[in-house]
């Protein structure tokens, strides 16, 4: 049986990127809206969080 108050693996990786509030923010927008295009404030705070943050030197891969 799941415990839903334990972070799963996805919640987990956003809590690790610092943006756990704004990609919960622009997701509720999401869900709300049903059309990104209506949630540019909020995926901008997304993005300048996970800049602040240097989310993509962290995530970063090498492509074949």
């Amino acid at each position: 049986e799941d415990d839903d108050d334990e972070p799963d693996e996805w919640d987990q990786r956003i809590m690790k990127t610092g943006c756990h509030e704004e990609n919960l923010k622009l997701q509720l927008c999401h869900a709300d809206t049903g059309d990104w295009r209506k949630c540019i404030p909020e995926m901008q705070a997304f993005k300048k969080c996970w800049d602040a943050n240097k989310n993509n030197e962290r995530t970063s891969t090498v492509n074949n």
